[in-house]
C-alpha cells in the first residue's frame, strides 16, 4: 500500500514574514529598468512631463516612509528585526522612482521626546513669558518655530504597537495615492506604481498583524 504524504502547511511566524517581505520586494524590481525621463528629446529647457513630476512625488513620498521606518526603529529598538527588511524595501522603492533612498532635506527625524517637547514648550511659564514679550522679533520667533512644526514628521507613538499601526496606516495612504496616480501616467510607469502600491499593502498587512 503506497504512504501519502501529507501536503506542506504554509509557513508561519517569522519566517512567513520575512517570505512575503522579500516577495513583495521582489515584484516591485522585476522588469523595472532604471528610470528615464518621460520628457521628449529637445525639450530640456522645458518644464517636466506630469509623469516626470509623478515619478518625482514618488521617489519622495517612498523616501519620507523610510525615514518614517527609521524614525520608528530608533525609538523602538527591538522592533529592528521586523522593520529593517521592511524600511529597506521602501528605499528601493524610492530608488526605482529615481530617488536615493534617504531622508529629505526638510523632514526632521521625529522622536517620543517630540511631544514631551511639544508640551514643555506650552507650559503656563513659557506662556507668561510670551506674553510679557511682546516685541515683534518674539512674534516672528513664534510663527517661525508654527512653521517649522507644521512641516514636521508625527512623533512616534510611545507603545510600539501604535508605532506599527501608524507606520501601516501610512503604507496604505501610498497605496491609496498611487492606485489613483496610475490611471494617468505612461505605461511602464503604471506597472511600476502597481507594483509598489502592491508591494505596500503587503506592507501594511504585515505591520497590522503585527500590531494586534
Amino acid at each position: 500500500m503506497s504512504s501519502f504524504t501529507p501536503l506542506s502547511r504554509t509557513p508561519s511566524g517569522p519566517r512567513r514574514r520575512s517570505l512575503l517581505a522579500s516577495a513583495a520586494g521582489a515584484a516591485v524590481l522585476v522588469g523595472c529598468s532604471a528610470p528615464e525621463s518621460s520628457t521628449p528629446a529637445g525639450t530640456a529647457g522645458r518644464s517636466p512631463s506630469a509623469a516626470d513630476a509623478a515619478r518625482a512625488r514618488a521617489a519622495r513620498e517612498s523616501e519620507t516612509l523610510a525615514a518614517r521606518y527609521a524614525d520608528v526603529i530608533a525609538a523602538h529598538p527591538p522592533l529592528a528585526k521586523l522593520l529593517d527588511p521592511l524600511r529597506t524595501e521602501v528605499v528601493r522603492h524610492a530608488q526605482a522612482f529615481g530617488g536615493t533612498g534617504s531622508r529629505p532635506a526638510d523632514s526632521p527625524s521625529a522622536s517620543p521626546s517630540a511631544s514631551a517637547a511639544a508640551s514643555s514648550a506650552a507650559s503656563p511659564s513659557a506662556s507668561s513669558s510670551g506674553s510679557a514679550s511682546g516685541s515683534p522679533s518674539a512674534s516672528l520667533s513664534a510663527t517661525s518655530s508654527g512653521s517649522a512644526s507644521a512641516t514636521a514628521p508625527p512623533a512616534v507613538p510611545v507603545r510600539a504597537k501604535d508605532a506599527l499601526a501608524g507606520l501601516a496606516t501610512a503604507e496604505l495612504a501610498l497605496v491609496d495615492r498611487r492606485t489613483t496616480a496610475l490611471l494617468d501616467v505612461p505605461g511602464e510607469l503604471a506597472r511600476l506604481l502597481a507594483s509598489v502600491a502592491a508591494a505596500g499593502a503587503a506592507h501594511a498587512f504585515l505591520l497590522t498583524e503585527e500590531a494586534k
